[in-house]
Order: C-alpha cells, then structure tokens, then sequence
C-alpha cells in the first residue's frame, strides 16, 4: 500500500511527503483498529482488549502529532530561526513518545483494579479475529515506518515504529489470554493488561530517551567523524584536523566547523584554495555546512617535532585520553615557551587550572627551564 501512495502522491521521492503518507495511513489504520477492538472489548466485557483499542487511538494520536511535526519541521529559515526548524520533528518524536507513556500507566492503574476485582470475559471467535487481524497490521505498521523512516532519517518515524510493534506484542499477549481463558478457569485479562502496559512503558522510555538525547545535542556518529576526518584529510596538504565540532538542527541540516593543520611553509593562497574544495565536498556528500579554519603547523623543524612527541608522551602519562595539537615551540636566551592547546575528555578528574598546573609541573621536571602557554579544549565528538 505504501508503495502505491508514493507512486500516486510522492513520484519526486520527497522526504516530507513521505512523512505526511505514513502519517495520514497510520492515522486511519488506528481508527479503523479502534473501533473494532473497542466495539470487541465492549461485547467481550474484557479490560485488556478495550484498553489495546484505546491504545491504537493514542496510536492515531501520535501519527498526527508526527504530520504536524514533518509540516512546521519543512518550514524555511526565517528571521528568528535562522538555522530552520528541523528540530520540530525530533520534538514531535519525543510527543510520540510521551504519548505512549502516559498511555502505558492509565493502563497500568486499569489492570490493577482488575486484578484486584477479577470478572469473567466472554471474548467470542469474532474477538480474537479482530485481535489476529490487529497483530498482523501492526506487522506492517511496524515494518513500513521502520524502512521509511530509516530511508529518511527520521526520529519520529522510528519512535512510531517501535510503537507499532510494542502494539503488536501486547496485542498478542491479549489474544494469548483470552485463547487461555477459553480453556482453563483462570482470570488472566488484568494480568495481561498489567504485562501490556509494562512493556508499553518500556517502550516509550527508551523511545523518549533516544530523542530527549538528540534534542540536548548528542555527540556525531563515529562513521560520520570518520568520513569528515577522511574527507579533510585526503589530499596532501591538510596533515591534521582537531576541535571538530558537529550542531545537528534537523534531518539534513548538519553544520561541522574543524580546525585543520596545514604546514606554515606553504603558499596561504593554495592552502585557501584546498580548503574552499573540502568545505565544497562535505556539503556535496554529507549535506552539511562546513567551516574550516586553518591552523599552520610546523612539519620541517626536527626539533620542535622532537619536543611535540616528547611533551606528547608526558601529558599521556597523565591520562592517555588527553591529546594535544597546535604546538610552537619560542625559545629565548633565559627560558622556551611552548604553547599548546590540550584536549579534555570527558569526565576528567581535575579542573582545568590543575590541569595546566600539572603539565607545567612535569614540563619543569622534566625540560628544566622551559614554561608552558595551555589552552585547554573540550570534546564535542
């Protein structure tokens, strides 16, 4: 069915249209799931099938908050938001995902109070066809968003997705207890719709936290640092990239600002014209905007290369995740500077005044008579 709707509606292949058809089916298949599983829950007197069926109109719920979310997240940069706004639909992936967590505790309070006034269920042959019927359109609900969204990139597509099948394994469970109740006397509906309604949680939870991590600014993916480091160093001037900065404002609107080493001695004009075709590449491949400062480095002075590998070694012996770059060596009659930038990890264990404290005190151990300029920078990758 999808693949006739982006035929009829979608033929440029268009990243939003494919957002609003999965949207508007979604929302019609929760309806139509709805009102059968209600009406079914009702005749059946059973908590655990009502219940599934208003959680499949929370599901059409979400698919309009995710059509909302991919029509502002189209809208142009303007005066206020000049950087798009793109992150509407990771907004609405984390709605989607409220959703489904307030869902999942009403039900939980329902599945309490039967368990604690259990009352016998009269699901006939046409409740559980209803019910086999949901499970496999919840397959392919799960399926298509899952291919789309993955195809697209798209966070809310995915948070749906993965509603698609927390719906189809709790209506699986439901269909289990009541083929269960048919045969043995047992009162398994609030049981069922406690699991349910855990699993449910569960869901949306992790769904939640996936986006909430996106929105707070979670660093890049290692393949992507991969390919910019590659894409940035592959020709044979730029001999190194450091302070690599990725800002993720939307699908499809990356920026990435780096800093990369070029030797001192070379012809500035050159070395500008290299870099203008790295920044035209990234944006061509990656579809990011991206800014490159250059930083000369010295490559032909043995001595300062010496004193870099060496004052490398001695800040590793501090901890072997901190890295340093932007090295110049000034020497003078009484003393030599060296200045540098040192990189910070994560959760380092000394602030950044006894950091540079610290090097300098190895520095002087170590070279005698030699001072150290640090700037110290941070990862953002």
């Amino acid at each position: 069915m999808i693949g006739l709707l982006a035929k009829l509606f979608n033929k440029n292949d268009e990243r939003g249209r494919w957002g609003v058809i999965c949207s508007v089916l979604g929302i019609c298949l929760n309806v139509l799931l709805f009102t059968g599983k209600y009406l079914a829950g009702v005749a059946a007197a059973s908590l655990s099938v009502t219940a599934d069926a208003f959680n499949n109109l929370s599901d059409a719920g979400s698919s309009l908050i995710t059509l909302l979310g991919f029509k502002l997240a189209e809208k142009k940069p303007d005066k206020s938001h000049p950087f798009g706004h793109g992150r509407i639909e990771y907004m609405a992936g984390f709605a989607v995902s409220a959703l489904i967590v307030i869902m999942a505790y009403e039900l939980a309070k329902s599945s309490v109070g039967k368990i604690l006034h259990p009352a016998p269920t009269s699901g006939g042959t046409l409740t559980l066809i209803i019910l086999a019927v949901s499970i496999a359109v919840k397959l392919y609900m799960f399926l298509y968003n899952r291919r789309i969204g993955l195809r697209i990139d798209s966070s809310a597509m995915r948070a749906t997705s993965m509603d698609s099948l927390s719906d189809a394994a709790s209506t699986l469970a439901v269909l289990a207890a009541a083929l269960l109740e048919r045969v043995f006397p047992v009162r398994l509906d609030g049981w069922v719709g406690l699991a349910v309604s855990l699993f449910i949680f569960y869901t949306g939870f992790s769904s939640a936290r996936d986006t909430l991590g996106t929105l707070l600014g979670r660093p890049p993916s290692p393949e992507l640092v991969k390919e910019i480091e590659r894409l940035a160093t592959d020709n044979d001037t730029v001999v190194g990239i450091h302070d690599l900065i990725v800002h993720d404002y939307g699908p499809g609107r990356l920026f990435v600002s780096l800093h990369a080493e070029v030797p001192d001695t070379g012809d500035i004009n050159e070395m500008h014209d290299v870099i203008d075709n790295i920044e035209r590449e990234m944006n061509s491949r990656l579809g990011c905007e991206a800014v490159i400062h250059m930083d000369p480095i010295s490559c032909d002075d043995e001595q300062t290369a010496l004193m870099q590998r060496r004052l490398a070694e001695l800040v590793l012996g501090l901890d072997s995740r901190l890295r340093i770059h932007d090295f110049r060596m000034v020497t003078g009659t009484t003393h030599t500077n060296l200045i540098f930038d040192v990189v910070v990890p994560p959760g380092f264990g000394m602030s950044d005044g006894e950091l540079r404290d610290e090097i300098q005190k190895r520095v002087s151990d170590e070279f005698g008579n030699y001072y150290t300029v640090i700037k110290t920078d941070h990862y953002y990758i």
